[in-house]
Order: structure tokens, then sequence, then C-alpha cells
């Protein structure tokens, strides 16, 4: 049996869809690999409107207002919560998956670049975690949501250098550094493990790649906050 069965993560969604919401691709994998290891999944999300909804065969924007908890369960099938019920005592981490819902309604990255706000409730969320000495995993965009809650804290989204084909969003790494935290660099198949700060992160849906590649990126994210926690 793993060493890390049993453990219980908490994952929290942003939506449903790439350009309102959670990767869809991402959040699976992490609740695959979470399921494989043995652990204990609970889902949440904010109970709250999403920023706007987007049209996904043509990318623009639809006048109707969506709910992020009710978009989020049709990923969980169902089986969510609100995430201000989160209660950290009953978890041993957390991960959130990436997508742009995470830079629309866990935060308001998408609009203000380094001079976001991050959702009340996940603000909270993930002070609590940290200051409790539990594992946080992000993975995509998500990662920018740590460089502005804990001051100096090491992430990646993968490539720092703008321009490439190869990875579109580059332009995050900057704006981690402006935020004060400390970018590093790795490819889409690699994480970056914070030791002080227990936070890991990989880059996911910031490259263009394979969704294969994505799934395996996202493993080794999960695997390394399972041995955290």
């Amino acid at each position: 049996m793993s060493t890390t069965a049993g453990r219980k993560v908490a994952v929290v969604l942003s939506g449903c869809g790439v350009y309102d919401g959670s990767e869809v691709h991402e959040a699976s994998a992490v609740m695959t690999h979470l399921s494989r290891a043995g652990a204990e999944v609970s889902i949440y999300a904010p109970d709250k409107d999403q920023h706007h909804v987007v049209d996904h065969t043509s990318g623009s924007e639809m006048s109707e207002k969506r709910n992020v908890l009710k978009e989020s369960a049709r990923i969980a099938r169902g089986k969510i919560s609100a995430l201000d019920g989160l209660v950290t005592a009953d978890h041993d981490a957390i991960i959130i998956p990436g997508g742009f819902g995470a830079a629309k309604n866990l935060s308001n990255f998408a609009v203000e670049g380094s001079n976001m706000e991050v959702d009340g409730t996940v603000s909270r969320v993930l002070k609590e975690f940290h200051g409790a000495g539990k594992p946080i995993g992000l993975c995509c965009i998500a990662p920018v949501i740590a460089a502005k809650v804990f001051e100096g804290v090491e992430v990646t989204v993968g490539s720092d250098v703008e321009g490439q084909d190869r990875w579109p969003y580059a332009g995050a790494a900057g704006a981690v550094k402006a935020m004060g935290g400390q970018h590093i660099v790795t490819d889409v198949n690699q994480t970056h493990t914070d030791t002080k700060n227990k936070v890991v992160t990989t880059p996911a849906f910031m490259c263009d790649t394979a969704v294969h590649e994505i799934y395996d990126g996202v493993g080794l994210m999960v695997e390394e906050v399972l041995k955290l926690a």
C-alpha cells in the first residue's frame, strides 16, 4: 500500500472550462493521480458568479451569468462544497488546478496582472494551510495566486521567455517577479517545490503541448504534494 494512501486533499475548482473556469484536463489529471495514490479527495469552489462566461467554440464573451460552484459541480460530478465551508484541520493538503478561472474567479489576475487581488476566501484558506505547515499544489496559471499571497515564494509557470509558440503565456513569469515572488524556469514535465513554504507548482497548459505531457507533469506535482503531506 502506498505511504500516501489516506491523505485527505482539498481540490479547489474555479468553474468548468479553460477560458472562464478550471481547465478540465488539468482538474481530471489532479483527481486521477490523487485517486491512484489512495488519497481521499474533497472538492470545493467559491459560491459566487463567474467573472464572465465565454463561448468555448469562439472565445467570445456571452451575456449570461453562471455560478462558479454550480459550474465546478460538472467536473466534480455533483460532489462539491462551497469553499467558505472548508475546514483546514480536516485536510492534509490543498491543490488548485489551472485554467483562466484561477485568474478570473479565484483572483483578478487576468484583468489586473501583477496588481491583482485574490478572492478573500481563497486567500484565507491558503494562508490557513500555509500556517499549519500543510502543502499547497498549483498548476498552470494558478501559481500566480501563491505569488500574491506568500511574499517571496518560489513558483514556476514554465518559461520566462516571451514570444515562443510553445510558451504563449510566458509573460506571467514577469508578473510573479513583480509581485515579489521568485520564478523558477521548468519544462512542462517538471515541477518545482519551495521546501520552505511547502508550495509545489508545475506549468501544465502554460505550455502549448500534448495532453499526455500535461497529465504527466500534473502527476509529478501531485506526487510531491502527497510526499509533503
